[in-house]
């Protein structure tokens, strides 16, 4: 399997949602960073099931246990082994996936390249269990961006269903700051986000998402045309997270309704810094930075695992209905941001780091 990401700092994720644990292995960290044990933790909360009515109730503390690499409280240059300990585990729902493929599931594909022998319970290592590893190395990343680099990570969502927020540009601008518990700018875009994902539990359905987030104080330069530019490593990285079918930066698909004269984000001067008047590239030209906010959108499908009664077929070939039992978020979008933003920040410290 190809679980390992990076090419000058790497993340490799390993584990099966209902294994003994999932966890990750950060090979290539700088020594004596020292580990914001916080910082780490308000980010694992963030993704950390069973703690509102939008997320899965199932119920993991997901506390890491440092294996290797760090040592009173700063990394070693060792490789960094965290462990999560899978606790709450009802591998009983998952019995009927075994002579069921789940339609939109990794069910069927991974039976049959792995001939059988990969774990089906909970999705095994297809399972978003695994973006918990990928959480703990983008919050170290984060910690090197912003010391080292004085890089910082914004996102929110800025969309569920037909209803959308407030414009990461315009956030930017506003230098606005969520104010809900649920990650939109606008209190009520978040409540009706928030009451059609409690609709769509009720329907035993699910409902997709789109997510944005901004890269702030990334210097020019960074990035290498041209299969190592800015948008393919970042793109790459995010593709790894389940559940993500599309990626775009700055206006991207709106793109095909402008004009160049309205796409094109002219050069002006401020304060003896360059800028552009706009950033509808989302601070990228010619696949390097350009020093404006780097701005990146996610699109997340609705979670596949729905409790209403689909066509699907047996492992015998024959015609079935499934009802898929079991615990699962009703929209992936706000658990799924602290894994988006991590992920980009590791991205990004990987491009760095080799350049």
């Amino acid at each position: 399997m190809g679980s390992v990401f990076g090419k000058n700092i790497k993340l490799t994720i390993f584990g099966e949602s209902h294994g003994v644990g999932v966890g990750a292995v950060i090979d290539g960290f700088p020594a004596g960073v020292l580990i914001d044990e916080v910082a780490i933790r308000r980010e694992l909360d963030r993704r950390r099931p069973g703690q509102n009515p939008w997320s899965t109730p199932r119920n993991e503390s997901d506390l890491p246990q440092v294996i290797s690499g760090i040592y009173k409280g700063h990394s070693t240059g060792a490789p960094i082994a965290i462990l999560f300990k899978n606790q709450d585990v009802k591998s009983l729902d998952y019995e009927m996936k075994e002579i069921h493929d789940r339609p939109s599931h990794g069910d069927y594909t991974g039976r049959t390249k792995y001939k059988g022998f990969n774990d089906p319970r909970g999705g095994g290592h297809f399972s978003g269990r695994l973006t918990t590893g990928i959480v703990y190395g983008g919050s170290l990343a984060r910690q090197v961006l912003a010391s080292d680099y004085g890089i910082t990570i914004k996102g929110h969502i800025s969309q569920v269903g037909k209803v959308k927020d407030m414009d990461i540009e315009e956030a930017l601008k506003k230098e606005r700051s969520l104010q809900s518990e649920f990650p939109m700018y606008d209190e009520s875009s978040a409540q009706q986000a928030i009451g059609l994902i409690e609709q769509a539990r009720k329907d035993q359905n699910s409902i997709g998402a789109k997510l944005s987030v901004a890269v702030i104080g990334m210097p020019v330069g960074y990035g290498n045309p041209i299969f190592e530019n800015v948008e393919s490593q970042i793109s790459s990285a995010l593709f790894g997270i389940p559940g993500v079918k599309g990626v775009s930066f700055g206006a991207g698909f709106d793109m095909v309704e402008m004009y160049g004269s309205e796409a094109n984000d002219c050069f002006i001067s401020q304060e003896g810094k360059v800028m552009t008047q706009t950033n509808h590239s989302g601070g990228i030209n010619g696949g390097i930075s350009n020093g404006m906010p780097i701005t990146v959108h996610v699109a997340l499908r609705p979670t596949p695992s729905i409790g209403s009664v689909q066509n699907t077929l047996k492992g015998n070939g024959e015609k079935g209905l499934l009802s898929i039992k079991g615990r699962h978020d009703p929209c992936i979008g706000p658990r799924a941001l602290p894994v988006v933003e991590a992920m980009l920040a590791f991205a990004l410290l990987d491009l760095i780091r080799g350049q």
